[in-house]
């Protein structure tokens, strides 16, 4: 009503700006979601290229061209990836004229790229896009998870294009990656459980135990030990940043039920013969291609003096030419594909990236919950990494680039938390 007590006439609409509006886009939540898209991507690699490295490049360009800032706080882990990429080129040259070294560098350098790609995108929006990355894995996992599953159940671990000797793998060429790229997903879910978030608990329970079984039925020792030891990470973690003690006693609790479920779950599936038998043979500490001095870790020790006398290494992929096996030790691959320059850059970039992992982890700020996750997935990636080469995993380069562009996040929140007028993200 107005001050005579007469209604207004209405506004008559511009169908201009109507038509305008409509068509009007949000930039931000178009680079978000396709992020999203290219993480959830990152579990389908049996076909080569994969969809993820056709959408990384594509939201790379996305991204981009809204301008990007690199914080101090990440300078370490581009100069120690740079390094080490770069100590791979220089020992490539006597081999410059053979496809497949150079090839494999090339991936490197794309692959390490990827890494520098999450970190620069999770400085900004961080806790949105720490959060998209987390559903987007664990949804990837999820998909995958179903696929080893119902694959493993219907030839029961008998030979096919989607088993390995015995092992689930699809949609990945090796049982040992499907196990690895689980964890993450697994941490994801049952930290939620563990918070008390039970938004959303119809879906968690059903995806985690999907998760649980592709892992189980990877039958991959690295990938077990990875989880276990991530899992006791993540839950000392809460523990110790527990906001009260109701918090710290829950967490203790929800620990004890989830190990008992799966205690259950594991007791089920040895209850058949021929998974029982399989399982104990897999579970060996130490198997036939390990031991020996032509073995495994005989060529890994038979290496190490003749890598002290080569500074630029054998070069890439030469590694398998003189002991007729891969490595199966990313550090001691980092020396022989790399070089020194290389290989002391990758030990550097792994004690950086522990340093600032654990103090996210144990001390307060606004991702410190992603962190967790993120950082016990990392640190059991560089730990496996004394077992098999990782330096090629996609999903190793998501959660290392994560951990470095929250550390920048961290550090900027410190940063305004000193100088509120310095702005917020």
């Amino acid at each position: 009503m107005t001050a005579t007590g007469l209604a207004a006439p209405p506004i008559a609409k511009d169908p201009a700006n109507e038509r305008a509006r409509r068509w009007t886009f949000d930039y931000r939540k178009l680079v978000n979601g396709w992020f999203w898209l290219t993480v959830a991507s990152g579990s389908v690699v049996f076909v080569e290229p994969a969809p993820f490295d056709i959408l990384i490049l594509a939201m790379i360009a996305l991204w981009g061209f809204g301008g990007f800032t690199i914080h101090r706080a990440i300078l370490p882990f581009v100069l120690f990836l740079s390094l080490w990429t770069f100590g791979g080129f220089v020992s490539l040259i006597p081999y410059w004229h053979e496809e497949d070294p150079v090839s494999f560098m090339f991936h490197t350098l794309f692959i390490s790229s990827t890494g520098l790609f999450f970190a620069l995108f999770l400085t900004n929006q961080t806790s949105r896009r720490a959060e998209l990355l987390l559903t987007a894995y664990t949804a990837s996992c999820v998909f995958a998870a179903t696929i080893a599953v119902a694959t493993w159940l219907t030839a029961f671990g008998e030979g096919s294009e989607w088993i390995k000797d015995g092992r689930a793998m699809a949609p990945f060429k090796d049982p040992n990656v499907l196990g690895s790229y689980m964890v993450t997903g697994a941490l994801y879910l049952i930290q939620r459980l563990l918070l008390g978030r039970r938004r959303f608990l119809w879906l968690v329970l059903p995806s985690l135990a999907l998760i649980l079984a592709a892992l189980f039925l990877s039958f991959s020792r690295g990938s077990w030990g990875a989880a276990a030891v991530s899992l006791t990470m993540v839950v000392a973690f809460l523990i110790k940043t527990a906001d009260s003690q109701r918090m710290r006693l829950r967490v203790i609790a929800g620990a004890a039920g989830v190990l008992f479920v799966i205690f259950i779950g594991l007791m089920g599936a040895l209850s058949v013969d021929s998974v029982r038998d399989f399982f104990f043979a897999r579970a060996a500490v130490e198997q036939d291609y390990d031991a020996g001095p032509n073995g495994r870790f005989g060529n890994q020790l038979r290496s190490i003096p003749m890598l002290l006398d080569l500074p630029n290494g054998f070069g890439p992929l030469r590694f398998r030419l003189v002991f007729d096996l891969e490595p199966h030790n990313s550090y001691v691959n980092a020396f022989a594909s790399n070089g020194w320059l290389g290989g002391f850059a990758f030990i550097a970039l792994t004690f950086s990236t522990l340093f600032v992992g654990f103090r996210q982890c144990l001390t307060r700020h606004p991702y410190m919950r992603q962190s967790q996750v993120l950082f016990a997935a990392t640190f059991v990636f560089f730990l496996q990494g004394l077992q098999i080469d990782i330096d090629h995993w996609r999903m190793f380069y998501v959660s290392l680039g994560a951990v470095w562009g929250i550390e920048a996040a961290r550090r900027r929140w410190l940063a305004r938390q000193e100088n509120p007028q310095a702005g917020s993200e």
